[in-house]
């Protein structure tokens, strides 16, 4: 189940901005962002003293940086944060799971949080959904939760050994993860999720139907 919003926000450069970062036309590049699920991404120019080093900051770090608080207040867990073209996707979770009331009601709440910082320049759709069954692995927190399942990796090119792998999640730390005895750092991982495994097929029986036949066939 999801959500979809769409905003437009003002385009062009500014004197200033709310908060430490801002976005504008001047300020956003495409980059890659290293860390598990790496990707291209939008980058955010974070506004230093005179000589000081630009720090960049990605924008779905940001925008983490921004809900996150608001939504744990709520009870809720963020999931994962994606941005694709003009897309924002934020996934949401919690315990006793989420319904369409949860998910309109975050929509506004993010929604107005995105828009009072002006993150995301431009005109954006924004899309609040549940996780559903398979869930991705973004941070050390969402490996150790799914220690002893399936889960399926793929790994960044230049990465020695097979690139795609998919087993049980032994163990999990900060640093990395360990899947059917192979140790992976989460720097080397480009996407992850768990894999929803179906259970065990019925075993082939005797239809009551067959089972008739023989009766009758055993008093003749």
């Amino acid at each position: 189940m999801s959500c979809h919003l769409t905003r437009q926000l003002p385009q062009g450069p500014r004197d200033g901005g709310v908060g430490p970062v801002y976005c504008d036309r001047s300020t956003v590049r495409t980059g890659w962002w290293p860390g598990v699920g790496s990707r291209p991404t939008l980058l955010c120019a974070r506004r230093e003293e005179p000589g000081k080093e630009v720090v960049e900051v990605s924008v779905t770090d940001r925008v983490r940086e921004l809900i996150e608080p608001s939504l744990t207040a709520q009870g809720l867990e963020l999931v994962d944060v994606e941005q694709r073209a003009n897309v924002l996707r934020i996934s949401i979770d919690r315990p006793d799971g989420i319904d369409l009331d949860v998910i309109a009601t975050t929509s506004r709440l993010v929604s107005a949080e995105l828009d009072r910082h002006d993150v995301v320049p431009g005109r954006y759709v924004l899309e609040v959904s549940s996780p559903g069954v398979e869930r991705p692995l973004r941070t050390p927190a969402h490996f150790r939760r799914f220690v002893g399942t399936t889960v399926a990796i793929r790994t960044a090119p230049g990465t020695e050994g097979d690139r795609r792998l998919q087993g049980i999640l032994d163990e999990a730390d900060d640093d990395g993860a360990v899947v059917d005895g192979r140790r992976i750092p989460y720097a080397d991982i480009e996407r992850a999720r768990t894999v929803f495994v179906w259970g065990p097929a019925p075993r082939p029986g005797k239809s009551k139907a067959n089972t008739r036949t023989k009766a009758k066939a055993g008093r003749s």
